[in-house]
Parts: structure tokens; sequence; C-alpha cells
């Protein structure tokens, strides 16, 4: 086990990769075994000095190379199979594009409040309308909630927005769903419909700063959603 999960890029790895190299030292020094259970969360964050949402980052990335098991109440084990090529790369971890769409898509929402046509409203109002209709299929939900954030940033008849928001989105990967599925609950779907359709009617109102605190409470939302212990 003790590989590392070297990048494939020329730039410097990213965080949750340098975190993942040190969690393996960790079971290589401590002697942790195939089937045993890693420390808790907390410790292992407190252990290794580093934030339990990089850490959490870290976990999904060694979950998704077949190194540790993640099980829900229980904690995280280490797997029978010992694996020997590299993790693939996935992108960046999942609360660095939040920390990034809250910074850009609190001011999308806002210009859009500002400047929306009826036609834009409605193209939002059918993305929620969707979400709404498809709440319990995963794919179908996710796909009308890329529809809601990107009719936003049409809404603002500027496609460089638009081209940042499709950016964005795409960055969601495996680490992004691998997360999502850990902490995705009917009550969830239910908080980001009301999420989605407070920001919806702050821009029918016209309200831009309605629009930028909507939309900066949900990802604010979300973001303690996915780092809550």
């Amino acid at each position: 086990m003790s590989r590392k999960l070297h990048s494939t890029s020329e730039h410097e790895p990213r965080l949750y990769r340098v975190v993942a190299d040190r969690i393996l030292a960790l079971i290589q020094d401590e002697g942790i075994a195939a089937g045993e259970r890693l420390p808790s969360e907390r410790d292992l964050a407190t252990k290794l000095s580093v934030s339990r949402a990089s850490l959490r980052e870290a976990v999904l990335a060694l979950e998704l190379g077949g190194v540790v098991e993640v099980r829900g109440g229980s904690g995280v084990y280490i797997c029978e199979k010992k694996i020997e090529e590299d993790i693939p790369e996935v992108g960046p971890g999942p609360f660095e594009v939040l920390s990034a769409r809250r910074l850009i898509e609190a001011e999308v929402a806002a210009i859009a409040a500002r400047v929306a046509t009826d036609a834009s409203i409605d193209a939002i109002l059918k993305a929620v309308l969707a979400m709404e209709k498809h709440h319990e299929n995963y794919a179908s939900n996710e796909n009308a909630d890329r529809d809601f954030h990107l009719a936003i940033a049409r809404a603002t008849g500027n496609s460089a927005l638009v081209g940042t928001m499709e950016y964005l989105w795409n960055q969601r990967g495996r680490l992004w769903h691998r997360l999502k599925e850990h902490f995705q609950t009917e009550e969830l779907r239910q908080l980001t419909l009301t999420d989605h359709r407070n920001i919806l009617e702050a821009i029918v109102a016209h309200d831009p700063a309605a629009a930028r605190r909507a939309m900066r409470a949900h990802l604010e939302r979300v973001t303690r959603t996915f780092s809550r212990g």
C-alpha cells in the first residue's frame, strides 16, 4: 500500500491527492490491515493536520480507487484488494468547485434578476418544474438541476458567463457524485427545490440583491451539508 496517487498533470497535485498520499502512508506506517477501520474522520483530520473537507475528498478518491470502503454509519475500512495502478485524475475537489460557484453564481443570479426577459424566466421555471417532477430520479434530477443553473446564466445575456457556468458544472466529476451519494436524502432534495424556488422568485421580482442572497444561501447550505460530520 506504499503507492502514491501521482497526478498525471504537469501542475501541482490537487490537495485531496496530497492528503490521500498521506492517508496511504499512515495506513502503511501504522500497519492497518485489510478489513480494519481507519480512525474516525475527526481523529484522522487532527492526526494529519488537515481540514475535514480536504480529508473527506481524499477518502472519496481512495474509495473510487478501490483502496477503502466507506460504510455509512460505521466508518472507513481498508479493502481486501490492493490497487497497483494509479488512481485516475478525478478533477477538482467538490469543495473547490463549490467555493468558485459561491463567488461567481451569486453575481450571475443578481445580473439575471436585473435583465431577465419573460422568455428567460420561463426557461428557469421550466427547469424548476422538471426538478420537482423528477425529484426521485437521480439522473433526470441532475439534468434539470444543470438546466436551472445554466438557464440563469443565459438570462444574463452574457455568453462568457454561460461558458463559465458550463465549465464549472462540468467540473462536478466523480468525486462530486460520490460525495452527493453519501448525503443524498429526500430532505436534501426538498431543500434544494425550496432554494431554487427562492432564487426564481427573486429573479421574477427583478430583485438583484435578493437573487444574490438566495443563490449564495443555496450554495452555502450545500457546502454545509457536504461538510457535516
